[in-house]
Parts: structure tokens; sequence; C-alpha cells
């Protein structure tokens, strides 16, 4: 037999900063369970079915508002980064310009590029 809380019953929900496919397959699971106690329980107890489970979607709503968003990054480190990527690109370019050539400042070029994006990730 098929056990669902009765409408109007208060059933903790706990909210956290999960996926969204995680969020969907819970609204999912609690939208077949209610399916399951109409079918089960009939048309007269439909509404309260209905109400239970709008107050559970409102209630998961209310507690993500509520939480902090999520922290940004910290772009010092980033900004930090750049700017010693620059100090060290103007003698490194000029000795491998006066060195190696066109090709040189191209592989300077090119180190500079993946030792920064290699950081953002």
């Amino acid at each position: 037999m098929l056990t669902t809380p009765q409408a109007g019953t208060k059933q903790p929900v706990t909210a956290s900063r999960g996926s969204a496919s995680e969020d969907r397959a819970a609204v999912r699971d609690e939208l077949t369970a209610a399916l399951a106690a109409r079918r089960e329980l009939g048309e007269e107890l439909e509404p309260q079915l209905i109400d239970g489970f709008v107050e559970r979607i409102e209630r998961r709503l209310e507690q993500r508002a509520a939480q902090p968003p999520a922290p940004s990054r910290d772009r010092g480190n980033e900004l930090a980064l750049a700017i010693v990527s620059m100090l060290f690109a103007i003698p490194m370019l000029a000795i491998a310009g006066g060195t190696a050539g066109l090709l040189g400042v191209v592989a300077v070029c090119a180190a500079l590029v993946l030792v920064n994006a290699s950081f953002r990730r």
C-alpha cells in the first residue's frame, strides 16, 4: 500500500544548492507520489493533494530565495597573475624576438596564454 503525507501536514524540505537536474528529479518524484496518491485515494481528495504539493514547492522556493548566493570567485589572484604575466612578457618577448624572431615571439605569447588560461580553471 502506498503511503503519502496528507494535505496540510508539514513535511521537512531540505533545500540545497544542488544542480537543476537534481531539483527537477525531486519535483518529479514528489509529483509522481502525489499522482499515485490521487489514484489510490480517489478524486474527492484531489484538491488537498494538489494543495499539499503546491505548498511543498512554495516552501522549497522560499528556502532557496532565503539562502545566500553562492560565493563568487576571488578575482584578486587573477589580476595579480595578469600583472605578473605582463611584467614577464616584456623582457621575454624582447629576448625571444632578438634570438628566435617571429617564431620566438609567437611561442612566448602562446606560453603566456596557456599559463593564464590554466590558472583560471
